[in-house]
């Protein structure tokens, strides 16, 4: 594809419904994210005693939590990631090669 045929691609509708489907998934994600984040905060910071709260000998509840905090952001990684994968990434290059056609190349 030359420059003109990436500005077309980049200006379609097809195009721009799928950015705007990545950016909502990536807002839901981060803001999902900040909430687990902050709430593991917010209740260390109002609520000690709760993460205090011994589970065993030796270990509080704070630490599992605190540990979910981490599993949970791969988790959302992970979400995002597996999405790109077999989502954007297959209609990007599915774009790519409708203006290619279109515009007459990659025919045999």
């Amino acid at each position: 594809m030359d420059s003109k045929d990436v500005h077309e691609a980049l200006q379609s509708k097809e195009f721009k419904t799928l950015v705007s489907k990545r950016w909502s998934i990536s807002i839901i994600l981060t803001i999902l994210t900040l909430a687990v984040y902050f709430g593991f905060i917010l209740v260390l910071a109002f609520n000690k005693g709760l993460l205090a709260t011994k589970i065993g000998d030796h270990v509080t509840i704070g630490i599992p939590i605190g540990v979910a905090v981490i599993v949970i952001s791969w988790l959302f990684t992970g979400i995002y990631v597996r999405w790109a994968n077999k989502v954007y990434d297959p209609e990007v290059h599915r774009i790519s090669e409708q203006f290619k056609l279109k515009k007459g190349k990659g025919r045999a």
